[in-house]
């Protein structure tokens, strides 16, 4: 299993550092076409909202041909899309186009990649092949905005061509080393193929679901409005928003691999649940108050920490509790995860032009209203099992 799980940490990595590299220079590119602040949500929302729509059907596709062509198939179209941004050169359309490939085949990538997971772990340690997956992403979040800060002083262009090659590369690395995760008797038959992605999203399952949502769109709008934030606030580059972002990835790729993975055992996740949303509001009124770089770091770890612990646990619950297959439930929680990136840029873009301070305002406010989410799901969880 330990082989297994060390490709799917390195493809998770690989996905997340692409989607990272472009959150300082995104800003530059969009200005560089002459096109206002609104696409910058605008591309990162259709990047989302193709991997929204495309993410269950991924799933359910690999629930019956298996994990391993999809994934493969997957990096292939994400290196593909990654190279056209590369070449966009201030052309808006190549590069909305490249963002809609990106989010088609990242479902596949990611959706799939995280059943496989659930398929080689086992309910007792879900949570830590969970907390391990989270830890792939939160890496991959360190170096992404970090490169992206970086190798922008080659070209704005220069991250692009540096992903493509990388996910090129991961994709023969997984036909070469990654094993198929389900074997064919376990797979669904095609007469299952018409099942709804929202049949799962039913009962106690829909809370999970939604917190799911919750987390994203905050994150999402945070993403795409912190540059212009701190612009405004302390002057800061994109070389300055990377290294913020490199600090608060250590920050959250520390507790998911480290407290997630040792001490988040099953039956305790939705205390961290708990933990991290209240951490996560405390995040984005704190980046309120940033007087520089080091400052803006610190508050922003606070909200990554707090994103950690809400991550791999949320996922874990979802895959513990789940009766549909195991690829249709993480292929809904990867749309959930895409809807929430789609809609948390565009609102953030929208009302930063009214008050800069309004994007973290709602932020905090989405994370504390998503405490009564989590009530609910205990509450339900609480009546099944007494009825049981």
């Amino acid at each position: 299993m330990k082989k297994k799980m060390t490709v799917i940490m390195f493809l998770l990595m690989t996905i997340f550092t692409g989607f990272g590299i472009i959150i300082p220079v995104m800003p530059v590119m969009v200005e560089e076409a002459g096109a206002a602040k609104f696409h910058l949500g605008l591309m990162l929302a259709v990047y989302s909202a193709a991997s929204f729509f495309m993410s269950p059907v991924w799933g359910a596709l690999s629930d019956r041909i298996g994990r391993r062509p999809l994934i493969i198939v997957g990096l292939l179209g994400f290196s593909l899309s990654f190279f056209l941004f590369g070449i966009s050169a201030g052309n808006l359309w190549l590069m909305y186009i490249s963002r809609i490939l990106g989010g088609v085949f990242s479902g596949a990538a990611t959706s799939c990649a995280v059943a496989y997971v659930a398929d080689i772990t086992d309910e007792e340690n879900r949570t830590k092949g969970m907390g391990l997956v989270g830890m792939s992403i939160g890496l991959g979040f360190i170096f992404g905005p970090a490169i992206g800060g970086l190798l922008s002083r080659f070209g704005v262009s220069f991250p692009f061509f540096a992903s493509s090659g990388v996910a090129l590369l991961t994709a023969v690395f997984s036909l070469i080393f990654l094993q198929e995760s389900l074997p064919p008797g376990n797979r669904t038959v095609p007469a299952k193929r018409h099942s709804s992605r929202w049949a799962a999203f039913t009962g106690m399952m829909k809370y999970l679901y939604l917190l799911s949502f919750f987390v994203s769109f905050t994150l999402a709008g945070l993403e795409g409005t912190l540059q212009y934030f701190q612009m405004s606030k302390i002057g800061a580059t994109p070389f300055d928003v990377g290294m913020m972002f490199f600090a608060s990835g250590i920050v959250g790729a520390l507790i998911q691999g480290g407290v997630v993975r040792k001490y988040i055992k099953n039956g305790r996740e939705k205390k961290a649940i708990l933990a991290g949303l209240v951490l996560s509001a405390a995040g984005f009124v704190l980046l309120l108050f940033s007087s520089g770089v080091v400052t803006a770091a610190i508050y922003l770890s606070v909200f990554a920490a707090g994103n950690a612990l809400i991550r791999p646990c949320v996922t874990s619950l979802i895959t513990q509790k789940t009766n549909v297959g195991q690829g249709v439930a993480t292929g809904l929680n990867s749309s959930m995860d895409s809807l929430g990136r789609m809609s948390g840029p565009v609102l953030g873009t929208l009302v930063i032009d009214w008050n800069e301070n309004l994007p973290f305002l709602i932020g905090a406010l989405l994370s504390l209203a998503a405490l009564l989410l989590l009530q609910r799901y205990v509450i339900l969880e609480r009546m099944a099992r007494q009825t049981g």
